[in-house]
């Protein structure tokens, strides 16, 4: 191919999530709105497809979570999933009843999210967040989460290589919603995913935890050196087994202790990211007990000071872990 028709090269892909204490309308907008989350009190539904809102009280008034791009949006509804694009990436949005068979919910809404990705010109998927109700309802291989990860695989459809792996999310909705809520972030060019060397790799998680391993990179850094690190839902795991029993702030430092080393790992391939969380981080904090979420406040305040946060009302997937956080980080 001569030079004078080759394609003309695309901008490195470049997001900026902004905690924004803000009206939607005003922020939806604004010029290089990607997406706008509400959380708690904020309005359930929008005519833009990019508002999206997150069933999962919020501590007072939760700030907008707003993903801004330096590139012209498109946006738009394709059946049931809402979409926008600039900029080199893609957000989407599927919600699905959710009748109680929650690996039947699952692996409808990963099916569809699979043929979303395969026919889109963003198929590599960055970053995944699941919503659902009672996720540690259930005994043994009954319970919702663990048959929540079947139906993801069955979803799938196949086995997804180390290398593949988006970082992930999946909280627990505190109170009944009846839908099943998946949204992502997708580029046009894969990333890297990361794991924790403290540790084990969600997807080698032994038997004890279910009959099918978790899905997900702890971590992902995407290709332009523009983004931020993508962290996945941490939690105070140490190897595989759950840390500090019933002590709110032992799992936050243990949380915290997996961020840094999460941090130390990403850096080793892009030494320009702080070496810990700052201002330029954005972290959202779940939290299994309403009656905590003052004392998590006060944590956050101690431990991250100077770091932007937001913290929600929503339940972890395993029943012993009070807290998780998830984020980005630049």
């Amino acid at each position: 191919m001569s030079p004078l028709s080759a394609p003309a090269l695309q901008p490195a892909a470049a997001l900026r999530v902004e905690y924004l204490d803000a009206s939607p309308v005003d922020v939806l907008g604004a010029a290089g709105t990607l997406a706008v989350f509400g959380f708690g009190d904020t309005p359930r539904t929008m005519p833009d497809p990019r508002y999206l809102h997150v069933a999962l009280p919020a501590v007072g008034s939760a700030p907008l979570e707003c993903w801004q791009v330096d590139a012209e949006v498109a946006h738009g509804r394709a059946g049931d999933i809402v979409w926008s694009t600039g900029g080199g990436l893609q957000f989407g949005a599927l919600e699905v009843e959710d009748d109680g068979d929650i690996a039947a919910v699952a692996a409808r809404a990963y099916a569809r999210l699979q043929a979303w990705l395969a026919g889109s010109d963003h198929p590599h998927p960055l970053r995944i967040w699941n919503y659902l109700d009672a996720i540690t309802a259930g005994d043994g291989d009954a319970e919702r989460y663990r048959r929540f990860c079947v139906g993801r695989a069955r979803g799938i459809g196949r086995a997804l290589a180390p290398g593949e792996l988006p970082a992930a999310t999946a909280i627990g909705h505190p109170h009944r919603t009846g839908r099943f809520q998946l949204y992502w972030l997708a580029a046009q060019a894969a990333g890297t995913p990361l794991e924790n060397p403290r540790q084990v790799q969600a997807w080698r998680y032994p038997r004890q935890y279910g009959p099918q391993p978790p899905g997900f990179a702890r971590a992902l850094l995407p290709a332009s050196s523009a983004m931020p690190l993508l962290v996945s839902g941490t939690a105070a795991v140490v190897g595989h087994a759950s840390q500090h029993g019933d002590s709110l702030d032992a799992q936050l430092d243990e949380i915290l202790a997996n961020l840094h080393s999460l941090l130390a790992a990403a850096r080793v391939l892009r030494p320009a990211l702080a070496a810990q969380p700052g201002p330029a981080s954005r972290l959202k904090v779940y939290v299994r007990d309403a009656d905590a979420l003052p004392q998590m406040q006060a944590l956050l305040a101690a431990r991250l000071p100077g770091v932007p946060h937001i913290v929600l009302h929503g339940h972890v997937c395993r029943r012993e872990l009070l807290v998780e956080i998830d984020g980005c980080h630049l």
